[in-house]
């Protein structure tokens, strides 16, 4: 593709295509291990895996930027002709997920004492959920590296590749999940071993392909893999990513807190409803997925035209999505709610609040499609900067809807969104002229 080309819906669809599909592929990993371990009778076991999980997934995404950076690095490299750099931003990529995973496997014991503790489940379920913890723990070097890979073949617009890994990975999960839970019968543990399993599986994949991909690339020189000023660079927007990546897990994490006060009924309201947001994530973060890389590579290029032209497009794209998305959950919501929970009391609550997750992808387009923009072009510190203040706005937004119960919760979580994507939009024109000053 000519960086500096006019950016088509096939171009956008050719990297949002595989990642909308990964993405769908991901729900699978949950019911399988949720079924499984359901299947073996005991409560304490399914509330164990379901709270280890939880923890982990947040936990892994707070380094999520390991993923967008390399994205980003990637397309930007590749659009300005810099094909040697390649090599590099995978090797560094893989330098930092390594260092973090082995700190986190390090740091085992004080983070499953305080991490677990702060879930406040019973004895049984903490229990249950700390045998599960301490053997996937030891996943996390290789699912760090996993985010590296995935992001370096997503940066090059490899997104057919990145798809074949992703879904590896899932179909191990699960596969290594039935076997050791239900064939072996190693229980929870079983759960947690097939993850590390399937995380094993598809480094050595992606690790392969990558081999294959740099095969003809001269010798990484060890001055060029830590030229200061690219370490520098890195570390700072990694840095930034990941402040803002913990504001998005507080706001979330705040909103399951406040709904869990509110009774058990309600909270499982919520959980169900969380479940639509889940679903319009999967298209939207999909569109997030082809902006980083295009608006990427028009960045390196120094192309303005090519990059507003993929913001535009994406964003119209995801507004098309919304709308069906919107429809399809009014249309189907009610029997939705029904197929995922059999209680009465939680199924009446549930339509209640349905109106809010209807309403949720249209105004979550621009949060997730100036997501993309700013970790495409590196905008990482205003991404940080815009991100906690949509967290105060939240909290802000909450106070003051506080008295009208859970309706101002989900009330919040919608103002939560519109700030993300409204902030981003506003400070968007600004950031384009300051990066392309010349309208190139």
């Amino acid at each position: 593709m000519n960086s500096t080309a006019k950016v088509t819906s096939a171009q956008v669809f050719a990297i949002a295509g595989p990642a909308m599909i990964a993405n769908l592929t991901t729900p699978l990993i949950g019911i399988v291990s949720t079924t499984a371990i359901g299947r073996l009778g005991d409560a304490t076991l399914l509330g164990g895996v379901a709270m280890a999980s939880v923890l982990f997934d947040c936990m892994f995404w707070l380094f999520a930027f390991l993923r967008m950076s390399t994205v980003a690095f990637t397309a930007q490299s590749l659009g300005a002709g810099e094909t040697k750099e390649l090599h590099a931003i995978l090797v560094r990529g893989l330098i930092v997920a390594g260092i973090v995973g082995v700190a986190l496997i390090a740091l085992q014991v004080p983070l499953s004492a305080i991490l677990l503790g702060a879930m406040g489940g019973s004895e049984g379920v903490t229990s249950a959920a700390k045998t599960y913890f301490v053997i996937r723990i030891w996943s996390a070097p290789l699912a760090l590296a996993n985010y590296v890979v995935l992001g370096w073949l997503i940066g090059q617009a490899r997104a057919t590749l990145a798809l074949g890994v992703q879904i590896a990975i899932n179909v191990i999960n699960m596969i290594a999940t039935i076997l050791l839970v239900l064939v072996a019968d190693f229980g929870i543990a079983g759960a947690a071993i097939a993850a590390v399993v399937a995380e094993t599986a598809g480094l050595a994949i992606g690790g392969m392909i990558a081999q294959r991909l740099t095969s003809g690339h001269p010798p990484l020189a060890r001055a060029h893999l830590f030229e200061r000023e690219k370490l520098v660079r890195m570390l700072a927007v990694n840095r930034d990513i990941m402040i803002r990546t913990a504001s998005l897990i507080a706001a979330f994490l705040f909103f399951t807190a406040q709904g869990a006060r509110a009774g058990d009924v309600t909270l499982a309201a919520n959980a169900v409803l969380n479940n639509f947001l889940l679903i319009s994530a999967f298209f939207l973060d999909g569109l997030a997925n082809a902006v980083e890389q295009l608006c990427g590579r028009a960045y390196g290029a120094r192309s303005r035209h090519a990059f507003a032209g993929a913001v535009k497009l994406v964003v119209s794209w995801g507004f098309g999505f919304a709308v069906v998305v919107a429809a399809l959950f009014a249309l189907f919501g009610p029997a939705l709610i029904d197929m995922m929970t059999a209680s009465p009391e939680v199924r009446a609550i549930s339509r209640h609040f349905l109106i809010f997750v209807i309403v949720s992808p249209i105004l979550a387009v621009f949060a997730f499609a100036f997501d993309g923009v700013y970790i495409g072009a590196t905008w990482a510190r205003d991404m940080r900067n815009l991100m906690v203040a949509s967290l105060v706005i939240f909290l802000g937004a909450w106070f003051a809807l506080r008295a009208f119960g859970n309706y101002g919760l989900w009330g919040a979580l919608l103002v939560h969104y519109a700030a993300r994507g409204g902030l981003q939009a506003l400070r968007y024109p600004a950031l384009l002229r300051k990066s392309f000053p010349d309208n190139g």
